[in-house]
């Protein structure tokens, strides 16, 4: 991947989103993806992931984020079905029930789990590169309106 080592955060007005595309990096890695209306007050526009976030919503090509390292500070269960989640490929979709199963940690029999894998994906914080949008029946870290545009762009 291109050279995300720049600490601090960074957005960029998107039309198609009607919203901003905001991002925290730092030690090369993401540590949170939010669409804000409005950006932090010190956030800049220039990093090379909010570059392949805008090709992504161009919508032109498919684009995958599966080398952009994502800083994940949350419980071990969620992390292992976020890190499921960024296996599901650019225009496929799972349903809970399935990322339980698919989930090595989880029981895809066990309430509880469905319950984990709901939370995990309402949680998320780096949705678009852990593309909550793919999982059909669940939650997104993302409003409602943004979540639909991402499943339209990828014909979901």
């Amino acid at each position: 991947m291109e050279d995300a080592t720049d600490a601090g955060i960074y957005a960029r007005e998107s039309s198609y989103l009607d919203r901003y595309v905001q991002l925290g990096a730092a030690s090369g890695r993401v540590l949170s993806v939010s669409v804000p209306d409005t950006p932090e007050s010190n956030a800049e526009d220039d990093h090379p992931v909010l570059d392949r976030i805008f090709e992504y919503l161009d919508g032109l090509d498919p684009v995958a984020f599966d080398d952009v390292q994502v800083a994940l500070t949350v419980p071990t269960d969620q992390r292992a079905v976020l890190e499921q989640v960024r296996e599901i490929p650019y225009g496929d979709q799972l349903d809970v029930e399935t990322l339980a199963q698919v989930t090595p940690t989880l029981d895809a029999d066990e309430q509880s789990d469905h319950t984990t894998v709901r939370t995990a994906l309402a949680e998320n914080p780096a949705p678009i590169l852990i593309p909550d949008h793919r999982v059909r029946d669940g939650p997104s870290a993302l409003p409602p309106a943004v979540e639909q545009k991402l499943r339209s762009l990828e014909e979901l």
